[in-house]
């Protein structure tokens, strides 16, 4: 086999390798977002008491750092953007930071 497909092999098995671990990654961020209790006031597609994940990405699509933005208006809260009801800050007890992060990288792929 020559190095060419060598290569093809190896990008094919690690895309593989990633597609595999994609649902478990979701099934996991999703579980997170629950326990954390997110889905109490959101909802993938739909508007809850706060706006749906998909009204949420479309609003933030291309925006500059918006993972770093988004994850801070979730640590602090706020309310204004998406109407008066407000969201309350949640805190890192609540839901790590490397799970935030996962959960607003989720988020924007809605």
């Amino acid at each position: 086999m020559g190095m060419k497909h060598l290569a093809r092999a190896a990008a094919l098995a690690t895309g593989l390798g990633l597609a595999a671990f994609a649902p478990a990654a979701q099934a996991d961020t999703e579980a997170d977002l629950n326990k954390a209790g997110c889905m109490a006031c959101h909802a993938k597609d739909k508007k809850l008491v706060g706006p749906a994940f998909k009204e949420i990405a479309a609003k933030n699509k291309g925006q500059a750092n918006v993972v770093a933005t988004l994850a801070d208006k979730v640590r602090k809260g706020g309310k204004g953007v998406y109407g008066q009801i407000p969201m309350p800050p949640n805190p890192v007890e609540k839901i790590g930071d490397a799970e935030l992060k996962m959960a607003v990288e989720w988020i924007l792929k809605q």
